[in-house]
C-alpha cells in the first residue's frame, strides 16, 4: 500500500497585500509550503505539489535558497482547485489499496496524528475527512432576513482529505461543477458516503496576515493545541 499526498498551493497573496504568494511567505525560518511538505514526508508519503505555472521557477529558487531537497514531484496546476487536483491525479499510477490525501499547502501545522489517522481511516472506510466543531454562532442570510442555525449540527472541514486512490481518481473523471467545494464533495457526487474523523483546531489555514503570527506562536509551543 502506498500513501500519496497531493499538496495544492495556488494562492496569490492578494489578501496579504503581498507580491509573494502566501504559500511562499516565511514562517519560522521556512516558507509556509515547506512546512506542509515536511509533515507528509515525515509520514512516509509520496508528495506531489501542485503549483501555478508562473510560480514554479520561484519555487525552485526558494528550494536553492533554503537548501530544501526533500523528494517531491511538481505538477502544473489548472484554472481551478478541481483542475489542479485532477492534474495531479493523472500522474499517479495507483494500485489496489493505495490511499491519496489531498492537502492545502497553506495548512502548515497539520499534525502527524491527523495525517496518520486520515490514511488509516481512509484505508478502512474509503474516505477520511477531518472536521472540528463550529464554536461561533451561525446565522443563515436570506435576502434582508437572517435566521440562527443550530451549530451543534455543523462542523468545519479541514484537510488532508484522504481517499481510496481508485475511488478518488474515478470520482474526478467528471467535468467541473461549482458545487465542488472540496474533494469530499466530488467523491460524494460520485455516490460514495463520506467518513468524518477528528481534525485539529491548530490545523489552521493561512488566509489573512494575522494567521502567520498565530502560526508562529503555535509552532513555538511544539505541540500547538
Amino acid at each position: 500500500m502506498t500513501h500519496y499526498a497531493i499538496i495544492v498551493a495556488g494562492g496569490t497573496g492578494s489578501r496579504f497585500g503581498s507580491a509573494i504568494p502566501k504559500q511562499f511567505l516565511p514562517l519560522a525560518g521556512l516558507p509556509v509550503l515547506m512546512h506542509s511538505i515536511t509533515r507528509f514526508i515525515d509520514a512516509q508519503a509520496r508528495v506531489i505539489v501542485v503549483l501555478p505555472r508562473e510560480q514554479i521557477n520561484l519555487w525552485h529558487d526558494l528550494c536553492q535558497q533554503y537548501t530544501f531537497s526533500l523528494p517531491v514531484s511538481i505538477v502544473t496546476g489548472g484554472d481551478s482547485r478541481f483542475q489542479s487536483v485532477k492534474n495531479a491525479l493523472s500522474t499517479i499510477d495507483a494500485t489496489p489499496g493505495d490511499v491519496i490525501a489531498v492537502h492545502d499547502g497553506v495548512r502548515p501545522l497539520v499534525t502527524a496524528e491527523v495525517i496518520k489517522n486520515a490514511y488509516t481511516e481512509a484505508a478502512i472506510h474509503g474516505s477520511a475527512i477531518p472536521v472540528v466543531p463550529v464554536t461561533d454562532s451561525i446565522r443563515e442570510i436570506d435576502g434582508d432576513h437572517s435566521a440562527a442555525i443550530d451549530r451543534s449540527r455543523l462542523v468545519a472541514v479541514q484537510t488532508p482529505q484522504a481517499f481510496n486512490a481508485a475511488m478518488l481518481k474515478n470520482a474526478y473523471n467528471v467535468a467541473f461543477d461549482p458545487s465542488f467545494t472540496d474533494d469530499a464533495s466530488v467523491v460524494e457526487r460520485a455516490g460514495h458516503s463520506i467518513h468524518l474523523i477528528n481534525g485539529d483546531t491548530c490545523n489552521i489555514k493561512i488566509t489573512h496576515p494575522g494567521d502567520i503570527e498565530i502560526a508562529e506562536i503555535l509552532l513555538k509551543r511544539g505541540k500547538p493545541c
